[in-house]
């Protein structure tokens, strides 16, 4: 069974299997995440459309995700269907396993590491980061973007959250998507730099709050280019609205001029 899951997926559930092998009404399947317990995939569940051989749809060794249509614990029974998975569900649940696959792999990392057993980990770490963040994953990307108080914020002692923020960063990527644009301020007042100066800074303050961070160089005065960073393109599009929001507002009490221009 995997870290945080309950032994048997629900009805609905979309779950990772591996076909072990195809017989004239179906495939016989084990489930990954459910300490590989055997599932059938009937052939009317298979395609929408008729189905000549079952081959041309599922192979032995093929990892496929499919839905939960009926789960019967007391005979050992679990229904599945393949025709009711759209491809956008496949690659999202595919995402999810891999990513799940790799925290679970960092955790026994920093179990070696802390040479603590693998299950004394997960009670100490693991668990109270699915609980906080939702997932294992999560939680360990978290700790890259933000350091060890990621992690102790979910409950995770100093000693752990240390190593797991180690590993963690040595292993997970954190994609980042960047836009840009020149921001021009000009200003007569006999202060007027150090009045830039103190608006600029603020962006910064302003870029956190959103979950975003802006880089800003000088193009000769009185045009900078502004550079926003997120995980997406939606949080980076909200901070630049809301970067743009600030300076136009904090600009209004001087005499002087704010314009934007995205590139």
């Amino acid at each position: 069974m995997s870290a945080g899951r309950s032994e048997w997926p629900e009805v609905g559930d979309l779950i990772v299997a591996t076909v072990v092998r195809t017989v004239g009404h179906g495939a016989y399947v084990t489930l990954d995440e459910y300490d590989r317990k055997e599932g059938l995939l009937h052939i009317s569940e298979i395609s929408s459309s008729w189905v000549r051989n079952i081959r041309n749809h599922v192979r032995e060794r093929q990892k496929v995700v499919l839905q939960v249509n009926r789960v019967n614990p007391e005979r050992n029974q679990i229904d599945l269907s393949l025709r009711r998975v759209t491809q956008d569900d496949r690659r999202k649940k595919l995402e999810e396993w891999k990513k799940n696959r790799k925290a679970q792999t960092l955790l026994k990392a920093a179990a070696v590491a802390l040479k603590m057993d693998d299950a004394a980990v997960y009670e100490k770490a693991g668990a109270k980061i699915i609980e906080h963040y939702g997932s294992l994953y999560e939680g360990l990307e978290a700790s890259v973007k933000r350091g060890v108080e990621a992690l102790h914020e979910a409950g995770v002692s100093k000693k752990i959250s240390k190593v797991l923020e180690k590993v963690a960063r040595d292993k997970i990527v954190v994609k980042v998507v960047t836009i840009q644009g020149v921001l021009e301020i000009s200003t007569m007042e006999s202060r007027g730099i150090e009045a830039i100066r103190e608006t600029l800074l603020q962006t910064k303050k302003v870029a956190a709050e959103s979950e975003a961070e802006v880089n800003l160089y000088s193009l000769g005065a009185p045009k900078y280019r502004i550079e926003v960073t997120a995980e997406d393109y939606r949080k980076a599009e909200a901070a630049l609205e809301k970067i743009i929001s600030y300076t136009n507002d904090a600009w209004a009490n001087h005499d002087g001029n704010v314009a934007f221009t995205r590139e």
